[in-house]
């Protein structure tokens, strides 16, 4: 990712050093950094957009079908599972997932950096999915719960912290000068972990589709910025043209 950035970056120095006589270093990373909120926009209109429908009778008739459909595969093994994986979309679920990866970040890679971006996006997430579920103010489904819950619907604030939290573990993990095949497996681990955690919502009967769906864009658009943010910063530093 990192290279790519920095390979957009240099084609717009090109590109300006081209149009203009006089260059200021600077005006690449203002240009890239606007192209960036830019997609961080668009991802926030698309979420605006799934929420302009949410009392609209066809998407209510879709979260029907697609919850009677996941709802028809309850066993008691599947509900073991998937409440295991909706404690550890939880608050203390993340506490213990987030202290593991700050040893391992300390102890293998000597990187604080890592657990400071992870920290920062959990926080982004986290807060303003407590804002936007007070500002939209969509109940839980009248179906039975199988867990306990208190919070408003939409988004899914699990979902949302998955996208938010593995998403981003996804693409440090693709960062890290470990074997191809350990990466591998801990890129699908966070995959499936992000995709558990939001059908056992609709599973246990505490979300509707709508609500997995907006919590995944609104996690998604948070990693995608804070990436753009992440890798801008770290090739600042580098290039002494600024």
């Amino acid at each position: 990712m990192q290279k790519i950035v920095a390979s957009f970056i240099h084609w717009v120095k090109s590109l300006l050093i081209k149009i203009f006589k006089k260059y200021d270093g600077r005006w690449a990373y203002i240009i890239t950094s606007a192209i960036a909120l830019a997609l961080f926009i668009g991802g926030i209109k698309l979420f605006v957009e799934l929420t302009e429908e949410l009392k609209t009778t066809i998407l209510a008739s879709s979260d029907t079908a697609i919850s009677a459909y996941i709802t028809g595969f309850r066993t008691p093994y599947l509900t073991k599972y998937f409440v295991f994986v909706t404690n550890l979309g939880d608050a203390l679920g993340y506490l213990v997932v987030f202290a593991i990866c700050t040893i391992v970040f300390y102890i293998a890679f000597k990187r604080w950096r890592y657990v400071a971006q992870l920290a920062f996006v959990m926080v982004l997430a986290l807060s303003s999915n407590l804002i936007l579920k007070q500002i939209i103010n969509r109940a839980r489904p009248e179906a039975e719960h199988l867990v306990s819950v208190e919070t408003l619907s939409y988004p899914s604030g699990h979902a949302m912290m998955a996208m938010a939290f593995y998403g981003t573990l996804l693409f440090l993990i693709s960062q890290f000068p470990i074997g191809k095949v350990f990466k591998i497996t801990f890129i699908t681990m966070c995959a499936i972990l992000i995709l558990s955690i939001g059908i056992s919502r609709i599973y246990l009967g505490v979300h509707y589709p709508s609500d997995i769906a907006g919590g995944y864009i609104a996690g998604f658009v948070w990693v995608v910025f804070c990436v753009m943010v992440f890798n801008l910063i770290q090739i600042f530093k580098r290039d002494p043209a600024t």
